[in-house]
């Protein structure tokens, strides 16, 4: 698992490769935590293109950086998603809070 966060200008881009299981899950909360509070953004992306695995624990993800960003009146979008990750994140329903692309 790796997680790049990158931002500027109140936007920040997340780039999440590799198995987001509980384990992983919880580093990268973390560091999304560290960098928003840097960053401040009010758009952030989320980048799922390097994700080779996701289960329950990839909602917690998306629901933290939803709940980070809507504290600055922003919003997130998820792009380049897996179709593994894709079902387990419509089953949960998620595309009715966060833009998918």
């Amino acid at each position: 698992m790796a997680v790049t966060c990158t931002g500027h200008d109140r936007n920040m881009t997340v780039s999440i490769s590799g198995e987001v299981d509980h384990h992983a899950a919880r580093k990268i909360m973390e560091e999304l935590d560290r960098q928003m509070e840097v960053v401040l953004p009010r758009h952030v992306t989320v980048d799922l293109g390097g994700v080779s695995f996701m289960d329950s624990s990839g909602i917690a993800v998306l629901l933290r950086a939803y709940k980070c960003a809507g504290r600055q009146g922003g919003d997130v979008r998820v792009v380049n998603v897996p179709d593994q990750a894709g079902r387990v994140l419509r089953t949960a329903g998620l595309q009715r809070l966060i833009r998918f692309e």
